[in-house]
């Protein structure tokens, strides 16, 4: 039975807000209603292309549109947690792509402001809905596998500031409060347990750039399941993120929406959920809870023990550079 759709506007006409337009249109009773980039000539083009209904030229104008009911903020990460926070004073519901924030003070701000409002605030963490990553989740939670530990690898080679589309970008990504939020996030919710120990290291700071291109990370959890991750920007091979389960009843590695065991046999995950694309799962649970007045998986609030650990890894790093000084680099 048809409903009165819900009306959802973008920020951000690049890559990822690609990918939301296309997955908001496979959702019933969704209309994209409106794109903001970061012109209005881009986003008449990213608009005409995607079939997006209208091009608007700030957000401050998507938010005055009484029709609108949530945005969805795939804006540069700088913005993400200004762009929340203005989006709720608003009134409308907000999914922000990973991460919230790029300190600790920011993301708690952005908690307390939607705790305040009563309305839907949720982080892309993706990998909570990759069909991948949900099968390994349903066999902890049903108790047929005990995890161990997790191993993963986050490798790209970037050494200089592009996108993913290879173009320049206008500010620069960070190991730590971007790609390691995946992991620190994911870890906790497998396990179902927190972090109750976390330690870092990292290499030389880029002369240009100003960020570390390598980084080590070693998590424990409450249950006594270990992590240990890796991060490059140097890395010249396979790109990507590659996770290793490692449990007391099997072996799985997981490539975003693939999943094979240990022996590289290939595990079926088309029926996990009603799609095999992680941002479609994720944008139809931000749309469910803004239908069914609920707090969505991957809320604000159930991602803010990452940032928590993030920050905590932010000041081991700092005392490293401190400690060290040779790691800033030359």
């Amino acid at each position: 039975m048809s409903q009165q759709p819900i009306r959802v506007a973008l920020a951000g006409g690049g890559a990822f807000g690609a990918k939301h337009v296309a997955a908001l249109q496979r959702i019933q009773d969704v209309e994209v209603a409106a794109v903001v980039s970061a012109t209005l000539e881009s986003a008449t083009a990213f608009a005409a292309e995607h079939g997006v209904g209208r091009a608007v030229a700030s957000l401050d104008d998507v938010l005055a549109m009484d029709e609108i009911d949530a945005v969805i903020l795939a804006t540069p990460t700088p913005l993400h947690a200004e762009q929340t926070q203005q989006v709720l004073r608003a009134g409308k519901h907000v999914q922000v792509e990973i991460p919230l924030a790029d300190n600790l003070g920011d993301a708690e701000a952005c908690l307390a402001l939607q705790e305040q409002s009563g309305l839907v605030g949720m982080v892309g963490h993706t990998r909570r809905f990759n069909p991948s990553h949900q099968w390994v989740h349903h066999r902890i939670v049903d108790g047929d596998l005990h995890l161990q530990q997790l191993d993963v690898q986050t490798y790209f080679f970037r050494r200089k500031n592009l996108n993913a589309l290879g173009q320049p970008r206008s500010w620069t990504d960070h190991l730590l409060w971007h790609h390691a939020a995946h992991t620190v996030d994911l870890f906790a919710y497998q396990t179902g347990s927190p972090v109750v120990r976390a330690n870092a290291l990292q290499g030389p700071i880029h002369p240009e750039l100003g960020i570390a291109m390598d980084m080590s990370i070693q998590l424990l959890a409450g249950s006594g399941a270990v992590c240990t991750l890796s991060l490059s920007f140097n890395n010249d091979g396979p790109l990507g993120t590659f996770f290793r389960y490692i449990g007391d009843t099997g072996t799985y590695i997981a490539r975003y929406d693939d999943l094979v065991t240990g022996r590289e046999e290939p595990i079926d995950v088309s029926g996990v959920d009603v799609s095999l694309d992680g941002i479609e799962l994720q944008d139809r649970e931000f749309v469910a809870a803004i239908r069914e007045g609920r707090r969505p998986n991957a809320s604000i609030a159930d991602v803010m023990p990452c940032y928590r650990t993030l920050a905590a890894l932010e000041n081991q790093l700092e005392t490293q550079l401190d400690e060290h000084p040779g790691t800033r680099g030359r």
